[in-house]
This record gives structure tokens, sequence and C-alpha cells, in this order.
């Protein structure tokens, strides 16, 4: 058996059919007297190890120094020689070993289709292997063997029928004692390359053979001796005395138990022992993946069917007595079973859920998750997050019925918001994750396949009553303009929670933890108004929300101010009516404005999303926004000129306004101005006789006072609704009985005149138009803040009168 080694460098082709560099090392030429093929070994320069192997394909040679040849699957791979004559003496060899001419460029033909059928048609029990004898002196050359072997997929099937067939593998584990005994690390080296060439094979039948109770420690074993490493690796003495396996519940299936424990042991092969595969072993490893995954689906399968043990657990994991050290164990075994539990087909993952559900995992979880142990709580976290990614309904269902048997501090959801809350990260890991849940559990997305079709009402009305005020405590406690006592803190949120905020959330606001607490509860509410319109509309107007939200823009932290303000664009970029009212009325654009005039000159994120919000508002046409921002803040912003936005600003505005008088003037015209047609006419018409001419006079005189009352109705009509007037109506009551009150002493809701109002008689008297409430018989005086467009009798005043005189 000749043996020549040369010192090369290995390439591959990559997708962009450049060659990369693989390593440098010495190259051998083998011939294989049992596979009748050659082999070529490539050992890295620098530790010995194997850079790449390959049987019997067709070669070819290249420019002197280069010997070219393509794998199965497809990879295209070239040794470059250091020396032409190291090259030409490779090159020989495998020509020889051929049988083909030195003297061409390739040494095989492309294998036809009627031979590779041929391979397939080849039975089990024909073995084109021989194994040498299992000995301590022939270890070397199954070394050789194994390595040869596994460029070629048929000779990777044979040598592993083999080695099934006739009990090699225990064999080679005995020899693996007798060299640990003797301490012949010569042999240890070869027999890991042995066992390691013979995962590679990657068959079941092998796998199920050397993790087996019996072998599996020994496998482990010859994996400690990496001829790259000067001493050995205490992998078995970690596995035995280091790793301590815990059962939380005592597990009285022994089948179960020891799939338990070679699924960790397989796992620590794969993930710790073994080197991370190279771009040519990446595919060996996929069965050893595939027996991890089933080993996983199993153990889940027996537990689930367990019906007693995990009632145990869940009794033991919801019971007070149970001890700290204990419920932790049991917090991460239901971890880990989640965990496993993503190995299993859909439906049989469905059926894993609804088995939790049953069990009360969801109530369980409300227990844990308000622990103070944060190893309890983290765990707790990733089991919600298992829970809610599979099936929000679920979650969503439970939460809705938890009002009827406890306290809102206690709801699940806000437990949940309370750890967001809490968080002790400085980065707020923990924060982000349950804000990424929370937002899961609120989008209506997810809420419209659900058999249940009000399941979007329900529960967005059960989340803004019971659990916005607790998400938004930290936000307004911050944003407060007086420090808030807790008096008024009672109002919104309950004693316990008040408790946490005071730990939690009163802070300087310019602290950075608060500060990225704040953005997360921003981000959160930006996604309400884009997603849940009526909700949100409400809860904002009734707490002020926008105005409180605005007073960030004035943090020292950028990202924070840009959270508020991305609210507000979101906000408007909504383009309601209602909500562009409520933003005039507050003057809430001042903060905005004040930001960019603070900002000055500098070109930065800040200014140009401000610049954004005003250009979208120009390009949009929102009218009554424009109107605003012009009468109040146009002499503060005609200093900017590096962008247009606000002369265009400007420019809509007066093109409105010209519209507007265009518009007014056309309906103002004095009736008495005729054009000249009209008074030729009355010229001409000498022969009408005095009665016509004076029942002319009057009926001009008539349309023009009732034109006259339509202007002025439909001016104040229109100014009332376009501001939105609230008025305050003072009820007043008897002092001892309330019948009187009721019947004589109603106080009328004085309207402010913003123009001449018409009495239903239509004279021309300037009093007020009053409205007569019902007096209440209650002993005190009280303020009701009353919308105009829900005052039917308003409304129908003024329908009344402009229907009557569009009919004159």
């Amino acid at each position: 058996m000749s043996d020549t080694r040369r010192r090369v460098k290995l390439y591959t082709l990559n997708e962009d059919r450049q060659w990369d560099d693989r390593g440098t090392g010495h190259v051998s030429s083998t011939f294989v007297e049992r596979l009748r093929g050659v082999s070529l070994l490539v050992r890295a320069e620098s530790d010995g190890k194997f850079l790449f192997s390959i049987f019997d394909v067709s070669f070819s040679y290249s420019q002197d120094t280069l010997i070219v040849w393509s794998e199965a699957d497809n990879y295209d791979l070239a040794l470059s020689f250091q020396e032409k004559a190291g090259c030409d003496e490779i090159w020989e060899k495998i020509c020889q070993v051929q049988g083909k001419d030195p003297a061409l460029d390739i040494t095989q033909d492309p294998i036809d289709e009627s031979e590779e059928e041929r391979f397939e048609e080849i039975p089990e029990t024909s073995h084109l292997v021989e194994l040498p004898p299992c000995e301590l002196s022939r270890l070397e050359e199954i070394a050789d063997l194994v390595t040869s072997v596994l460029s070629s997929p048929i000779r990777r099937e044979k040598l592993a029928l083999a080695l099934v067939s006739e009990g090699y593998i225990k064999k080679l584990l005995g020899l693996f004692r007798v060299c640990e005994d003797l301490d012949n690390r010569e042999g240890l080296h070869h027999l890991y390359e042995i066992v390691r060439g013979v995962l590679f094979l990657n068959k079941a039948a092998l796998f199920e053979v050397m993790f087996s109770d019996d072998c599996i420690m020994d496998v482990v074993g010859c994996l400690e001796y990496d001829p790259a490493l000067v001493q050995p690796k205490r992998h078995r003495e970690f596995l035995t005395k280091t790793a301590k396996f815990k059962e939380v519940i005592p597990i009285t299936d022994s089948e179960l138990r020891q799939k338990i424990h070679q699924t960790y042991r397989v796992q620590y092969i794969q993930d710790i022992i073994l080197p991370t595969p190279s771009v040519f072993e990446e595919n060996f490893l996929s069965t050893l993946t595939s027996f991890i995954f089933f080993n996983k689906v199993e153990i889940v399968s027996m537990l689930q069917e367990d019906e007693k043990f995990l009632t145990e657990v869940f009794a033991q994991l919801t019971d007070e007595a149970t001890e700290d050290s204990k419920r932790r164990e049991l917090v991460n075994f239901v971890k880990e079973f989640c965990a496993f539990s993503q190995t299993l087909q859909p439906q049989n993952r469905d059926a894993f859920f609804k088995t939790l559900a049953n069990l009360g995992i969801l109530p369980a979880l409300e227990i844990v998750m308000g622990m103070d142990d944060l190893q309890v709580r983290a765990a707790a976290t990733d089991i919600f997050s298992y829970l809610v990614e599979f099936s929000p309904s679920m979650v969503r269902e439970f939460v809705m019925q938890e009002p009827q048997q406890t306290d809102d501090d206690v709801l699940l959801i806000n437990v949940v918001i309370k750890q967001m809350i809490c968080d002790s990260d400085p980065e707020l890991g923990g924060a982000v994750q349950l804000m990424g849940l929370l937002r899961t559990l609120i989008d209506p997305e997810n809420m419209l396949a659900s058999t249940n079709k009000t399941e979007k009402t329900e529960f967005l009305s059960f989340f803004y009553k019971y659990c916005m005020h607790v998400l938004t405590a930290p936000l307004l406690a911050n944003t407060a303009h007086d420090k808030i006592s807790k008096g008024k803190m009672r109002t919104e949120v309950s004693h316990n929670m008040i408790q946490v905020m005071s730990l939690c959330c009163l802070l300087c606001v310019d602290n950075f933890q608060t500060a990225q607490l704040l953005a997360l509860i921003l981000e959160l509410l930006t996604f309400c108004v884009e997603h849940h319109t009526y909700h949100i509309k409400t809860y904002i107007m009734n707490k002020d929300l926008l105005r409180r939200v605005l007073v960030l823009m004035n943090s020292k932290h950028t990202f924070l101010a840009l959270c508020a303000l991305r609210f507000m664009r979101r906000i408007i970029g909504l383009k309601d009516e209602y909500y562009n009212r409520y933003i005039i009325k507050g003057n809430l654009f001042e903060p905005v404005i004040n930001a960019l005039l603070d900002n000055g000159t500098r070109y930065n994120l800040l200014n140009s999303a401000i610049i954004e919000l005003f250009e979208f508002i120009k390009v949009e046409d929102i009218k009554s926004l424009i109107a605003h921002i012009v009468d109040n803040f146009y002499k503060a912003l005609e200093s900017i000129e590096y962008v247009q936005t606000f002369k265009g600003l400007k420019g809509r505005y007066e093109q409105e306004k010209d519209r507007q008088s265009q518009r007014l003037n056309r309906y103002r015209r004095d009736a008495r101005s005729l054009d000249e047609d009209e008074e030729l006419w009355f010229n001409d018409d000498d022969d009408d006789d005095d009665g016509e001419a004076v029942e002319k006079s009057r009926m001009e005189d008539d349309f023009s006072d009732s034109y006259g009352k339509y202007m002025e109705l439909f001016e104040t009509f229109s100014f009332l609704l376009q501001k939105c007037l609230i008025f305050t109506v003072s009820v007043t009551a008897g002092a001892a009985n309330g019948a009187n009150g009721a019947n004589n002493n109603g106080k009328a809701a004085a309207i402010p005149p913003a123009s001449p109002a018409v009495t239903p008689n239509n004279s021309s008297s300037s009093s007020v138009k009053t409205v007569a409430l019902p007096a209440t018989p209650v002993v005190k005086v009280m303020h009701l803040e009353i919308q105009l467009f829900i005052n039917a009798p308003v409304i129908s005043y003024f329908l009344a009168h402009i229907t009557a005189i569009v009919e004159l």
C-alpha cells in the first residue's frame, strides 16, 4: 500500500464561481484493497485533523499543479500543490489505480444510468465492504476505511450494514476499554476517528446501538480522545457526577426515565462534544438531529398520557405550602415540557396545550408570575409566551372570565403588565418580551378567525375597562404637572397597584430605564390608535392622554420624544375630525412646535420627524389643522426657509380663505342690486297697476328679510358645529320638596351668542334662545357638560328654521 504526502491547499467553488480557501495540509493517496479504489486524504498542517477525504471519483488534472473533481452534492473542489512534482506523483498514482493514461486530463468516464441502477439493485446482504478483524493492531486500518467511505453514499450504506450485522460497534468499544486500561494513546486517537466517522455515517440503526444504555458512555469516552487536544476532555465525569437528574415528581415509568437520560446525553454529544461540522460535513448529522427530535416527541407523548403525574405537578405548583425551591423546579420542568412540545405536529400540539389548559396552567401562571423569585418569573414568562403564541384566543377567554372571581389587581393581564413595568433588567429584556405578548393579545387581526364573532368587542371592552389604566399609570405618573397623591391614584388603580407604581413608576422621567419603559408603553398605545379606533379614542379624550404624552417632547432622551411624536403622528394620520377638534381645542401643537424651535438648526431625526408631520398635514390638506397652525403659529414658523412646508401651509390657508370669501360674497349679495336686464324689465312695465307694484314690493321685502335671517342662522349653526361648542347647564333644585322644583324651577341653558340667534316667532329680537330642561330633586348644584351634537332640542330648532326658510 503506497502512501505519498505533499503540501497542498484545499479549495471549494462558491456560488459566485470564486474559489474559497479551505485550509492548508498534506495529501496522501491510498489504495483501499477491499474497496478496490483510490482514496485521497488531506490532513491539516496545523493540527493533523482531516480536512477532507475523497474516494474514487472522476478526477481531472489542470495547470500542472491542480487536481479538480466534483462531489455528488454539486460541490466543485480542487487541490493546489505547492510543487509540480508532488502533483504529478499523486496524479500518476490515481491513474495507475483507475487504469487510465496519466497523459490524459481526466481519469473516469461519467457513470451511466444503467450502472447506477445496477448499484441500486444490489441486495442489502451483498456487502461491498469487508471489515478488518477488530484488533488493536488493525485500528489504523479501520480508521482509514471509515474515513475513506464518507464521500460515497453507496459505500457509507454498505459499511453501516456491515457494522450492524457483525456487532462491530460493541467490539470496538471493548477495544476502547482495553486501550484506556493500557493508556494506549495512539489507539485511543484512532478510536476517536473511528467513532466520529461512524457517527458521520448518519444511520439510525447504528445510533440505536451506540446510544443504548450499555454503550453510550463508552462512545462518549472515545470522543474524549481528540488527537488535537493535549489532554482529553472529561465529558463522562460531567455527565455522571456534575449533571444531576432532578425528578420534581417521581417518575415511575422506567422506559420514560431511560428515554429522558438518553435524550440529554445524545443532545450533549451533538452540542458539546462533536465539533461544528465543516461545509463538507453539515449534512452528515441530519439523522442524529432526527433521533433527538423523535425522542422528544416520545417523551412529551408519554408524559401527556400520564394524567396522574401532570395533575400532581400542577397541584404542587399552585399549593401555597410548596417550598420556593420546589416551586422553582416545577416551573422549570413545565417550561422544558412546553419547549419539547414545539417538536410535535400541529394536531398533537393542539391536544398538548388543551391538556395543559384543562389542568389549570393559566391560573398557575397567575400565581407564579407574581412571585418575587426572578428565576421563577422568567420561566413563567417563557411558558406564557408559548401559550400566547399557540392560542391567543384561549388566553383571552380565560382572562375575560376572571373579573367574576378576583380583584382587578390580580388579573392575569394586569400581573403581566406589572412584570413589564417592574422589570429589573437595565435593558428591559423581559419588558420587551411581555410587551410583544400583550400586543399579540390585543391585536384584532388574530381575533378575526375566531368562531366567536363577538370576541373582538368583548375583549377590547374588557381590556379598556380593567387593564388600560394599569398600563398607562407610569405614563400618567411621569407626565403629571403636579405630584400625584396616593388618594388620586386610588381612583384609577387598586391599592396593591399603587404600591407597585410607587416602587417602579414614580421615577424621574430623565432616568434612562424609566424612559425606555415609557417608550415601550407609547409603542403599545400607538399600536392601539392604529387598530382599536373607538375604544382608544374614547380613552384618549377622557384622560386627555395626548396632552400628557406630549409632555415627553421635553425629555432629554431623543428616542422618547420621538415616541411621543410618533403617537401624535399616528392620531393625525387617521384624518379623524373628532381628533382634530380635540387637538385644536387643547392647542396641542404648541409642545411640538416648541420642540422644533428648541432644536434650532440641528438637522437630526427629531427635526425630520416634526417636518414630516406638518408636511403630511399640508399634502393631505387637513383644513381645520392648517387653519389652526397658521392662525396661531405662523409668525414663529415663517423664518424656517430650509423647507417649503410652512410656506406651503400658508398658501393652502390663503387659498381656502379666498374660496370661503367668494362663497360668502355670493350669498350676501344685496337683494336690491339687480342686473341691467332686470332693471329694464321693471322700467318697461309701466302698465302695471299700483296694487301689483305694492304686492311685488312686499314680496321683495319679505324675501330680503327671510334671506337675511337665513344667513344669520346659517352662520350661527356653522360656527357652533365647527367650534364644537360646549355649554354648561346649572341646575338648581328646591330645598325641601323636589316636586315644586320639578314644576317651575328649571333653569335654562344659556348658549353664548356667537352671532344673533333667531327666536321661534321669527322676530328680530336679540334675546338668546333658551332650552328648558327639567329640574332634578337633588339638593345641590350640578354642572353638566353636554356636547352640542347630542342635544336634540337645539338641532331640531335649527333644522325647523332652515326648512321654513327654504320653503319660502
